[in-house]
């Protein structure tokens, strides 16, 4: 039997396009997801891996679709391999039912990897390079100095909580804490 998985990152996508080819390819049994790729917690392939039997293909319009990287990639082959259940990707022409397919399987696999790896050294060098220059990389603090200031002064209030504190500063309680860290015992020690 052959099993259909289809996933679009965001619920405004829409997947008619991979279940239309699931669908052309056989797939008598669907599953949808409208999740991020880098969430692990992806009920619909869940459900899909159960209902899998021995003999059954799982398909997918792309490998990109079943996993962000060949690590989870590999990871979720191998578990449909030990349970007798192949994979065929219908863009890719891949089915590893096949010797053939498994080896065009790692060779993809590999290349996806190589090429996530030559974004993250470019992305590294231009942050490295911007520094250099003396630029900042990363969004600005949430809080500045003043608000710093601010804050401490109204805690020295004790009537006057750090969640009061944190929302009149307009972020949250946990961005108070971490600015200060054992909120307002540590002011209280700083100060002595």
């Amino acid at each position: 039997m052959l099993v259909g998985y289809a996933r679009v990152s965001t619920q405004d996508q829409n997947p008619d396009l991979q279940l239309d080819a699931l669908k052309a390819a056989g797939c008598e049994k669907l599953f949808v997801e409208k999740a991020s790729g880098a969430q692990r917690d992806r009920p619909e392939l869940l459900a899909a891996l159960d209902y899998l039997r021995a003999g059954d293909s799982l398909v997918v319009w792309k490998l990109d679709r079943l996993a962000r990287s060949l690590k989870q990639l590999i990871e979720t082959v191998e578990l449909l391999e030990s349970r007798s259940i192949g994979l065929r990707s219908l863009t890719e022409a891949i089915d590893t039912t096949t010797a053939g397919g498994k080896l065009v399987f790692h060779v993809f696999g590999a290349l996806a990897e190589f090429e996530r790896s030559i974004i993250r050294e470019r992305t590294k060098a231009g942050l490295e390079a911007a520094r250099a220059r003396g630029k900042k990389g990363g969004r600005p603090p949430a809080l500045d100095a003043k608000d710093l200031t601010a804050a401490k002064a109204m805690l020295s209030d004790p009537e006057i909580t750090m969640e009061e504190v944190a929302k009149r500063l307009k972020v949250a309680p946990s961005t108070l804490y971490r600015h200060m860290p054992g909120g307002r015992g540590g002011i209280m020690e700083n100060s002595q």
